[in-house]
């Protein structure tokens, strides 16, 4: 079964205005010349097919979600003073959050200097997903893999740009793929098990769990709400396809709820993964 697309049409995804279309679709560019002499004023049709593929309402979102992120510490930053108020107290629980609960904690003494990127991190992705709960989005940016794969290949080259740093290259990459004390009959199993694991699966499984997790909900919101609704206001003297469709929404409501902890406890498994990442491309060799 084809998408029913026309010709030229760009396929878009979503329940609300916010879905994969251009921002600025290259059919409603329109250039005109101006009357000159006898020749009335013209214009013709012109198309910059670029704007369909890269200025997309996904990406305003993601740039939305960044502009919220630097607003927010920025203010709760602002006049700070020894005694908190609510503001700077919220902040500030955050922070340590992310600075005490998950930089020290795993990565260890050195952590300090990672502490801007992962609190940056867990802001960026909860702010953004947390979109998919507000009703004038109703999508979470991450639920496009290509926002993820984004995020995910950041962490990689941090933590390998961490050990390259520190060991040099081929030094890091038999740290990475040869554990010690593993005998050399062995090594044809482990060094590219090893080197699957550590160097090019991290990132794929830390992309994929964001995004099939933040998919799969926006997918079974849509499914109870839309489907609900359809039952609801079904009229052919049917009730109980009524009655379905109403204990179907009041579902949905219970399913946001639980969108609102995962939306949380993804950014918050994002982040402890990056900071583990990084502890074990700095750890001391054995």
């Amino acid at each position: 079964m084809g998408l029913g697309l026309l010709e030229g049409d760009v396929p878009t995804f979503g329940v609300s205005i916010f879905n994969s279309s251009p921002l600025f679709p290259s059919s409603q560019w329109t250039m005109c010349h101006p009357a000159s002499g006898d020749a009335p004023t013209s214009c013709a049709s012109v198309r910059y097919p670029w704007t369909d593929i890269w200025i997309t309402n996904h990406i305003a979102m993601a740039i939305i979600g960044a502009a919220l992120v630097i607003a927010f510490w920025l203010i709760v930053s602002h006049n700070m003073k020894l005694v908190p108020g609510k503001r700077q107290w919220i902040g500030e629980y955050l922070y340590n959050m992310i600075r005490n609960g998950v930089a020290r904690e795993v990565i260890g003494e050195n952590y300090a200097k990672y502490v801007p990127y992962l609190v940056a991190l867990f802001s960026f992705i909860i702010i953004n997903n947390l979109f998919g709960e507000l009703f004038v989005f109703m999508f979470p940016t991450f639920s496009k893999i290509g926002f993820v794969w984004a995020l995910a290949i950041l962490t990689w080259l941090l933590y390998n740009g961490v050990g390259i740093k520190k060991y040099g290259f081929f030094r890091y990459l038999k740290k990475m793929v040869l554990p010690p004390g593993v005998p050399w009959p062995l090594w044809i199993i482990i060094i590219p098990l090893e080197f699957l694991s550590n160097i090019l699966i991290r990132p794929i499984t830390l992309a994929v769990r964001l995004f099939a997790n933040l998919f799969a909900g926006h997918l079974l919101v849509s499914i109870f709400v839309v489907g609900g609704t359809w039952l609801f206001t079904y009229s052919n003297h049917k009730w109980f396809f009524n009655a379905a469709g109403g204990v179907s929404i009041v579902v949905s409501f219970g399913i946001f709820a639980l969108e609102l902890l995962v939306a949380y406890l993804q950014a918050y498994v994002f982040t402890v993964l990056t900071a583990q990442y990084v502890s074990s491309a700095e750890a001391a060799e054995h």
